[in-house]
């Protein structure tokens, strides 16, 4: 395995840990400040501060457990794509019905000067788990 794919690999581990912990700021340091995410039926969510601003607003009232199982992962240059089968649970903090959502995503990755790996364009596939 190349040092990027492993770069790559430990920036999915990481995006998990730290959305389970509840660390925005260390999610936000995982994406590039233009990056955009496709979610079907929505319109794309654009910009880092967007995100930040959804993903509070979430964690302010539920906690956030994701796991994947990374199926690909290619590499050309300074670009990179990684796809992921998703399962990612919503639990309510006060109690009551837990979400769940599986699927693939599909996530462009950019290689900056520093030689670390930041997300730009996620889409996101999920559905209601079985």
């Amino acid at each position: 395995m190349s040092a990027d794919e492993q770069a790559i690999r430990n920036l999915v581990a990481s995006w998990h840990r730290a959305t389970a912990a509840g660390d925005v700021d260390a999610v936000l340091a995982l994406m590039a400040d233009d990056v955009i995410f496709l979610v079907a039926g929505q319109p794309p969510m654009r910009g880092r501060s967007t995100f930040e601003r959804g993903l509070r607003k979430l964690l302010s009232e539920h906690r956030i457990h994701s796991t994947g199982e990374i199926q690909e992962i290619v590499i050309s240059g300074d670009l990179a794509y990684c796809w992921t089968m998703l399962t990612v649970r919503i639990i309510p903090v006060a109690g009551g019905t837990e979400t769940s959502r599986r699927g693939n995503a599909l996530s462009i990755l950019r290689k900056q000067a520093n030689g670390s790996w930041l997300l730009v364009r996620d889409a996101n596939l999920l559905s209601a788990a079985e």
